[in-house]
């Protein structure tokens, strides 16, 4: 068994002191300025970031606050290289919001959260019930200030279980479904948090007004709205997913989704309709909870890729024929399976490479493609088909 640290965070609502506000717009402006010179200089390495920009901000802050304030804006200046090189047209960076991230100074006190705002003065933000209770016991390592609402982000040591099975997870556009190595499958219904992206989808469909500014306030507002309703239907089914991998002894086996994004643009011959059906699925989220909620556990998490999995029989590994219902028929051993079963029992069974003891009987045969052939990215949808959206 191996240890490994993992990382969770917690977040309450607060309002901020007059202090505090005047210490967040301090550090929005030391962000702003090192993102600036980070541009001008053309870096986006932290060590070179802090030695170009560190002697130009303010020498009234404390300094952990700038070095703070350099690591954030170091951050923010690499992920405008990576989208730079996809959109050349990419607008500078700046910071508007008030926010404030430290990993030092701060300290926990009889309930208070005690944060330094100059050398021996302190702002204190009191934390409730539910945050003390969760970071009691253990290492809280930085926390992140807005004028409405504090983050603490901190850690534990684990260990990982050495998995006695796995469990393949299919994620679809209107379920999830599970299977481990055992013969267990269970499918979790996300057809409401399809529904709700559909509603919202709708409403925002229905701003006619040609007014940017006005357009993205509305977007943001039931942007987050949506988010709310759907984050918790996530939240549920990737906690009862990694429960069952927990009770089980069993890793997590996922597919490699990377860059599905593509595959629904526009110009791909498919419906205004279907592309924003996909692209408002969640599957990235969903990865993310049960990738942490399971490292919290200590459940192992392997990613496979998507090639085939739906395509081949989950028995004989044969290639299946498409039934009726999305029902799969294989010519060589007569098996009929639900596509979605099926997928997650060869996500399960494609888990076993990676055990010593895995029996070979039940590894997946792979029927080779012709040499020349090519490859095409393929991922389920749900029931929906891109040629005719309306169709179940």
């Amino acid at each position: 068994m191996s240890r490994v640290r993992v990382v969770k965070s917690v977040r309450q609502k607060h309002e901020a002191s007059a202090d505090l506000l005047q210490l967040l717009n301090e550090f929005r402006r030391m962000m702003n300025v090192c993102i600036a010179v980070g541009i001008e200089e053309n870096v986006s390495s932290l060590k070179t970031l802090s030695l170009k920009s560190y002697h130009r901000l303010s020498c009234g802050i404390l300094g952990y606050y700038r070095l703070c304030a350099i690591s954030t804006a170091t951050g923010i200046l690499r992920n405008y290289r990576k989208t730079k090189k996809k959109n050349p047209r990419t607008r500078f960076p700046y910071a508007r919001k008030l926010m404030l991230t430290t990993c030092y100074g701060f300290k926990i006190q009889n309930g208070l959260l005690r944060l330094p705002v100059r050398p021996r003065q302190y702002s204190y933000v009191r934390l409730n019930n539910h945050t003390l209770q969760v970071v009691s016991g253990l290492s809280v390592h930085s926390v992140t200030l807005t004028p409405d609402s504090l983050t603490m982000s901190y850690s534990k040591e684990t260990v990982e279980i050495e998995p006695e099975g796995y469990v393949g997870i299919d994620r679809n556009l209107d379920n999830i479904t599970i299977a481990s190595t055992d013969g267990t499958v269970k499918t979790f219904d996300m057809s409401k948090a399809t529904v709700i992206n559909a509603d919202y989808r709708y409403v925002k469909s229905r701003f006619k007004r040609n007014d940017s500014r006005t357009r993205t306030q509305i977007f943001s507002k039931y942007g987050e709205k949506q988010q709310n309703r759907v984050q918790p239907l996530l939240y549920g089914v990737s906690k009862r997913i990694v429960e069952e991998a927990k009770t089980g002894r069993c890793g997590i086996i996922m597919e490699n989704l990377t860059g599905m994004r593509r595959l629904y643009r526009k110009g791909n011959s498919q419906s205004r309709n279907y592309r924003a059906r996909m692209n408002s699925w969640s599957y990235g989220e969903l990865q993310r909870q049960i990738e942490y909620k399971a490292g919290w556990e200590g459940v192992r998490v392997i990613y496979v890729s998507a090639r085939n999995t739906s395509k081949r029989c989950s028995i004989c590994g044969y290639k299946t024929l498409e039934s009726t219902q999305r029902r799969l028929w294989c010519p060589q051993c007569g098996t009929i399976v639900d596509r979605d079963e099926n997928a997650a029992r060869n996500l399960a069974a494609g888990g076993l490479r990676f055990s010593p003891s895995g029996p070979p009987g039940e590894a997946m045969v792979e029927e080779r493609e012709p040499e020349n052939a090519t490859l095409i990215l393929k991922v389920d949808g749900g029931k929906l088909g891109p040629t005719d959206p309306t169709k179940t």
